[in-house]
């Protein structure tokens, strides 16, 4: 068989694998990347309310606070001019929360590779190769990027290479879900339409992979990125709630998907699976006792551990309302269930096997994992919006928010790593070169989509349903937002001093208003 070509990168770091040619060196490679440097340095401009220089000592602090033990496509150095031009900018009162937006944003753009076969984003730094683990986390985040060519070079990667279409299956993903999320953003339809035929491919070998009989998908806990859980095992064949809800997205992201091509079969198609895996994970997967969605074991027993994967069905609206299933949220805020000082815990802390698989070995047996606090905090962001309930609140979410935010902090500095301990905020395998700025959660996505409140949509409205408190925040901003070919601004002005407009919530679209209302409340717009 012949060796495999090495791919390399702007770093000059190397990996041999198939699929990725090897383009060699020449002049015209390097009048590419004069290019893209010189764009990456031009100076930005002024959004219609911010201004990018405020915000530029961020990136100067992070800058200085770290050595810097791996550069990609964007160095330190050049971090700000490339951010300003990419990135909405925020400002609120609270300044560990902006300052953490900034310092995700300046983290994520460290795992930003362009390799001979287009651009990439990686998990680990220390790892020149993307792990499709958290692959729907990564396109959440970079989907509020400008340029959105990182993203579109991205999906192809993992859809258009053999070599890597058999790294995507080596963990349960969300990938269509994500592509249709990020749709609803750009309205790029050519490009989603054009992947069509892939997301099938991709959806009918997972079927062939991991579905049952019984119509469920099973997987291992380490398959689900989520090794040594109270429920799991890697070698059992459980059926879990996580790959199960991801399917589900997945089949409902298709379906859609096929009606934007005008491929009605298709589209029913999706459709019946979709509402067929609804039906199941609730009648099999719901223990009706716990008031939770469980793990449903390979013998045909519960796992008997209310786990943190059992919010995840509400990450795609999966759960009917109405129907009582909003009750497992009570556990969110209880300290024997989810409710830790420094987030939310992945197992509940009252199981007799909370925390006893070790340390330092990738545990979800209840030490906090950002992954897993950015799937909860979207879905509990679905739940507030979407679902009839009284388990939980506005104020629920922004505390859960607030810990997230302060949790991301090592010797009094930004800080994200893979996971950390519930009680002291320690960071677990977080401070090796291996884990470092961890690519394996969103935050902005979060901040944008739950905080402020934008819900992108399929059509020309613009919906901002802030879960932010009243009371809380007097003002902020969130400005140069790419949505659909505009550029929008949210505006929360509780006495109008702040930013001149008057008080109230607004949304401007091109500098110019669409929607406002005087209270801290949902508002709609549509796009001029």
């Amino acid at each position: 068989m012949e060796k495999p070509k090495p791919v390399t990168t702007m770093t000059g770091r190397r990996t041999d694998r198939p699929g990725c040619p090897d383009h060699g060196s020449g002049f015209a490679p390097l009048l590419i990347v004069l290019f893209w440097l010189a764009a990456v340095s031009a100076p930005a401009a002024d959004w219609p309310v911010l201004k990018p220089g405020a915000f530029a000592h961020y990136s100067q602090d992070f800058n200085a606070m770290e050595d810097e033990n791996v550069t990609n496509f964007i160095s330190n150095a050049g971090a700000w001019d490339w951010l300003q031009k990419e990135i909405p900018l925020f400002e609120c009162p609270d300044r560990q929360v902006e300052e953490m937006y900034y310092f995700r944003w300046w983290s994520f753009r460290k795992h930003l590779e362009r390799t001979s076969d287009g651009f990439i984003f990686t998990e680990f730094l220390t790892r020149p190769l993307p792990v499709s683990s958290a692959l729907g986390h990564q396109i959440r985040e970079g989907r509020w990027l400008h340029d959105q060519k990182y993203l579109d070079d991205y999906a192809r990667y993992w859809l258009r290479s053999p070599f890597n279409w058999q790294q995507l299956h080596k963990y349960s993903n969300w990938l269509a879900d994500a592509l249709y999320q990020r749709y609803l953003v750009t309205r790029d339809q050519g490009f989603l339409v054009s992947l069509l035929g892939d997301l099938t491919r991709d959806y009918a070998q997972w079927e062939q992979e991991r579905l049952a009989t019984n119509g469920l998908f099973w997987q291992y806990d380490v398959r689900d990125a989520m090794e040594e859980s109270i429920s799991g095992s890697r070698t059992n064949q459980n059926f879990r709630p996580s790959i199960n809800s991801y399917m589900f997205g997945n089949a409902r992201a298709l379906a859609a998907i096929a009606r934007l091509a005008g491929n009605k079969p298709a589209a029913d198609e999706f459709d019946l699976k979709a509402a067929r895996l609804k039906q199941l994970v609730q009648e099999k997967l719901w223990n009706p006792e716990a008031k939770f969605f469980e793990v449903l074991r390979d013998d045909g027993r519960f796992a008997a551990v209310r786990e943190e994967t059992g919010f995840i069905p509400w990450m795609f609206e999966l759960p009917e309302p109405g129907k009582g299933y909003e009750a497992a949220w009570t556990q969110l805020t209880d300290p024997q269930g989810f409710s830790a000082p420094y987030g939310i815990t992945t197992a509940e802390r009252r199981h007799p096997q909370f925390r006893s698989h070790g340390y330092g070995h990738c545990e979800w047996d209840g030490a906090v994992w950002p992954f897993a606090t950015s799937q909860t905090l979207t879905a509990l962001a679905n739940v507030l919006r979407d679902y009839p309930q009284n388990f939980v609140t506005q104020r629920d979410f922004y505390d859960a928010f607030l810990a997230y935010v302060r949790s991301q902090r090592a010797d009094d500095k930004p800080y994200i790593g893979e996971y950390l301990d519930e009680t002291t905020g320690q960071w677990i395998n977080g401070k090796s070169g291996r884990s470092r700025y961890y690519n394996h959660s969103t935050f902005a996505d979060l901040l944008i989509t739950g905080v402020v409140g934008l819900r992108p949509q399929a059509d020309e409205r613009v919906i901002v349903q802030p879960l932010l408190p009243e009371g809380t925040w007097d003002w902020f901003c969130l400005d140069g937002v790419k949505y659909h070919g505009r550029l929008l601004t949210v505006i929360w002005d509780k006495d109008g001093k702040r930013y001149g407009r008057g008080p109230g919530l607004m949304v401007l679209a091109d500098g110019k208003e669409i929607a406002h209302t005087p209270r801290l409340e949902s508002v709609n717009g549509q796009l001029p």
